[in-house]
C-alpha cells in the first residue's frame, strides 16, 4: 500500500462523533403570521457566535452564519432561532451538512418565497470553509 492510500483509508479516533444530520433532534423553530404577505421584502439575519464539533478532531469550529429569505405567510421568531443554533454546540458535524441542515429545517418551519444560508467557518489548519445552499420556492 502506499503512503497516499495508507493516509486516505486511516480514521480519526473521533470519527464517531458525526451525528446523523438528517435525523438528529434540534429544537423546534417558532413562526409567527407575516402581515405584509401581499408584498415581497428580505429579511436578513446573521449571527457571529455559531459553534458545533468537528467530527474529525473533536475542536470546536467556529463560524458565522447569514441568512436572507423572502417570507410569505410567516416569519422566524428569532429567540426560537437563538435556541436552535445553539443546539449544535456539541454536535459533530461538517460545515457542509450544518449549513444544509439550517436551510432544510427553515425551509420547512417558515416555507419561504426563497432563502439562502450561508455559512463563513473559521480557519482550521489554514484553510477558512464558506458553504450557501439555496432554496426557490415554486
Amino acid at each position: 500500500m502506499s503512503q497516499a492510500e495508507e493516509f486516505a483509508t486511516e480514521q480519526s479516533e473521533y470519527e464517531g462523533l458525526q451525528e446523523d444530520v438528517r435525523s438528529m433532534e434540534l429544537p423546534g423553530l417558532e413562526v409567527f403570521n407575516n402581515q405584509y404577505s401581499d408584498r415581497d421584502y428580505e429579511i436578513t439575519m446573521e449571527t457571529l457566535e455559531f459553534t458545533c464539533i468537528c467530527p474529525k478532531t473533536g475542536q470546536p469550529d467556529f463560524a458565522s452564519i447569514r441568512i436572507v429569505y423572502t417570507p410569505r405567510e410567516s416569519c422566524i421568531e428569532l429567540k426560537s432561532f437563538k435556541l436552535y443554533l445553539g443546539a449544535f454546540r456539541n454536535v459533530g458535524i461538517f460545515h457542509e451538512h450544518a449549513v444544509n441542515r439550517i436551510l432544510d429545517d427553515f425551509v420547512a418551519a417558515v416555507q419561504p418565497a426563497r432563502a439562502k444560508v450561508g455559512g463563513s467557518f473559521n480557519s482550521r489548519g489554514g484553510i477558512q470553509t464558506t458553504v450557501e445552499a439555496q432554496f426557490s420556492g415554486a
